[in-house]
């Protein structure tokens, strides 16, 4: 009987150990997601599956099918140019292949604001 309880005891301090630490990963803050991040995303901003981005050494297999992604400040002195562009490309360019990520809702408005700060420093 005595060993019976010592088992139960141990198996109740590694459940309440293994609720703690799930409590802890669950309560720690996500970090806020970059434009970076954004742009990197296969699942969201993708950019580098069209887009160079030359000044990024960890942008890996980037597509040559768009314009490099470089100077971006001086080809678009004009920021919400840039923003119109990434919102819906298809008001500058009715035949351009490049996805409107405002206007078909794959990126939120935050989403389109911290990507246009990052491909605006580019």
């Amino acid at each position: 009987m005595r060993k019976l309880h010592h088992v139960a005891a141990v198996c109740a301090i590694g459940a309440i150990m293994l609720s703690g630490n799930v409590l802890a990963q669950a309560a720690a803050p996500k970090k806020e997601e970059t434009g970076k991040d954004i742009a990197f995303n296969r699942s969201k901003g993708n950019c580098l599956a069209c887009h160079a981005m030359p000044t990024q050494p960890d942008a890996e297999s980037a597509g040559l099918y768009g314009p490099p992604l470089i100077a971006m400040s001086a080809r678009y002195p004009d920021k919400a140019k840039l923003r119109a562009q990434i919102w819906d490309a298809t008001k500058a360019n009715p035949a351009t292949s490049m996805i409107p990520y405002g206007k078909h809702g794959v990126l939120t408005e935050a989403e389109i604001d911290k990507v246009t700060d990052f491909v605006y420093g580019l």
